[in-house]
């Protein structure tokens, strides 16, 4: 029976936030370090701090990305709801307390 649709709908991966952020983090990570290095350059500018190697720009990104993944994770999540056509999450929490 080609074109009918089962009952049971499962949910698709982006709506978990801990596999979206996990899809998420390398690209969060490089964009985190990129930063952070950005950053050892404006502080080195200023004359009193040395510059942060890459490296240890890379280094800081690992803790540092963890936050900006969840953040992204959840960005994504309601792009991909609106793009969906569904509400917002907020909007849907206040419509489930009436």
């Amino acid at each position: 029976m080609s074109g009918t649709r089962s009952p049971s709908k499962t949910a698709p991966l982006t709506e978990s936030l801990w596999k979206l952020g996990l899809i998420l983090w390398p690209f969060v990570a490089g964009a985190v370090a990129i930063n952070v290095f950005l950053f050892g350059l404006i502080l080195r500018s200023t004359g009193r701090f040395d510059a942060i190697p890459p490296v240890d720009a890379l280094l800081w990104a690992v803790p540092l990305s963890i936050p900006a993944s969840f953040a992204a994770a959840v960005w994504v999540r309601n792009l991909i709801r609106e793009a969906e056509g569904g509400p917002p999450p907020i909007q849907q929490q206040k419509e489930n307390r009436k």
